[in-house]
């Protein structure tokens, strides 16, 4: 049952993506060798059919069990050619490429009753829109290794207008699907592909290990609700790079868990690299930080971003009972045009799970860079407001010059350091030089490592 297929290991992959490295910079320069799959097969030898119309649940899952006898040998392809592959939600297997070739959609049925319904996410403690159960995301790995999702640009069409529908209208049984979902995974590479209406989510991996995405185009309707691009949540060693994301809501998200549901997980999301992504969020932000964050964020570099047409370039946001931190943030070269407010660290944002939470579990936000900003046709410069009793600190601003055309900064419980900004900015970011620099240096990684980056 092996076929050739032109341009399928192009972007092969290896058993061990990522090696350590001290910086998470490497996180994303890591070198790919090309090895193939030694078996492949195409989903019409399970019987699909790619007329938009035929559903092929069936197909996809029979052919996953098929390969997975593979996962011993090498591994294995399920290739999907041109076509609209119609399906419910699906399990993938260890060592396992699935392929979409030029044309090839695999297309979400709009029926729930082909997604499947699981349990909340144990870090969550429920779903997120709804108290209980959730449905299971469209292509689903959970506990594998060794995963690639790519193509020569095929397509996930998620069809989420019903699922917006719903949500807006209260009529949703359960929280939303999202399309591509791994859970407790690691060593996983997506890539080389477009993602279409996602009823929520595009790319969630969460408790996950060396992920790398790369090269995917992700667009929704402006008017969708909540739609999210990538969020890495309670995950390490992550790379996100060279693409583009245009959603309703942020397009990446960085969290790790709600509450105390979070808090009691314990697991942060930690090493990530984010670079040269092009983003557009009319009514959320170009990157985030939270609100769910109460296993903690830490240790991201973020560089080389386009934030256009947005309502926030930039985000941090907390509030009293999440506990967790986000803290050892470097952002640097952002452009940004068209942008309500430029950056915002609120520690008063996003509702709780239940009304189980610690009143008294603060957040902590600290060791946050950003250097070398511009902007044209921004609102407000920035909104900094922490919480009284947890105040956000060494907040370090470098070489950022916007053009705003209203008030300028808001600020209040925060503290940190300012140079050559413009507009000038609050006095509370101007009263702590000592809380920016060691030895004439701007934090920027670990203090532990002392990894500063230079002025």
């Amino acid at each position: 049952m092996k076929m050739p297929v032109a341009l399928v290991w192009l972007l092969a992959f290896t058993n061990l993506l990522f090696i350590k490295v001290e910086s998470n910079n490497a996180v994303c320069k890591k070198t790919f060798k090309l090895d193939p799959r030694p078996h492949s097969v195409s989903i019409l030898e399970f019987g699909a059919v790619g007329d938009g119309k035929s559903l092929n649940t069936i197909a996809f899952q029979n052919a996953i069990f098929y390969l997975k006898s593979f996962a011993d040998k090498g591994g294995a392809q399920l290739y999907v050619p041109p076509g609209k592959w119609l399906t419910g939600s699906f399990n993938l297997t260890s060592h396992l490429t699935l392929f979409l070739e030029k044309g090839a959609t695999i297309l979400a049925s709009p029926d729930p009753s082909h997604w499947d319904i699981v349990s909340p996410l144990p870090s969550y403690g429920r779903g997120i829109e709804l108290p209980g159960k959730r449905y299971r995301s469209l292509i689903n790995g959970d506990n594998l290794q060794d995963v690639v999702i790519t193509g020569d640009n095929g397509t996930f069409d998620g069809q989420g207008a019903a699922w917006w529908e719903w949500l807006e209208s209260g009529t949703l049984n359960y929280s939303r699907p999202h399309i591509i979902e791994f859970v407790s995974s690691k060593n996983i590479l997506i890539s080389n592909l477009t993602f279409l209406n996602a009823p929520s989510v595009n790319i969630h991996p969460v408790y996950c290990s060396h992920v790398h995405i790369k090269k995917v185009l992700i667009e929704t309707s402006v008017d969708s609700p909540y739609v999210l691009g990538v969020v890495p949540d309670s995950s390490d060693n992550v790379c996100i790079e060279d693409s583009t994301i245009n959603v309703g809501h942020d397009t990446v998200s960085l969290k790790s868990g709600w509450d105390q549901y979070g808090i009691n997980y314990g697991r942060p999301t930690t090493t990530v690299h984010i670079r040269n992504l092009v983003l557009k969020s009319p009514t959320g932000a170009g990157i985030s930080f939270g609100s769910e964050m109460s296993g903690g964020i830490s240790d991201v570099t973020v560089e080389h971003l386009t934030i256009h047409s947005s309502r926030v370039g930039v985000a941090f946001r907390t509030t009293r009972g999440r506990g967790g931190y986000i803290r050892n943030i470097t952002i640097s070269g952002v452009v940004l045009s068209g942008v309500d407010t430029a950056i915002v660290a609120d520690g008063h944002t996003g509702a709780h799970a239940d009304d189980k939470y610690d009143r008294d579990a603060l957040p902590v936000v600290t060791r946050i860079v950003l250097r070398n900003f511009t902007g044209d046709g921004i609102g407000l410069a920035g909104n900094f407001t922490g919480i009284e009793e947890s105040p956000f600190t060494s907040i370090c601003l470098k070489d950022i010059h916007l053009q705003t055309s209203s008030e300028s900064w808001v600020c209040s419980n925060v503290s940190g350091y300012a140079e050559d900004v413009s507009p000038e900015p609050c006095e509370e970011l101007m009263s702590s030089p000592s809380a920016c620099f060691a030895g004439g240096r701007i934090y920027g990684g670990e203090t532990a490592r002392e990894s500063y980056y230079s002025w």
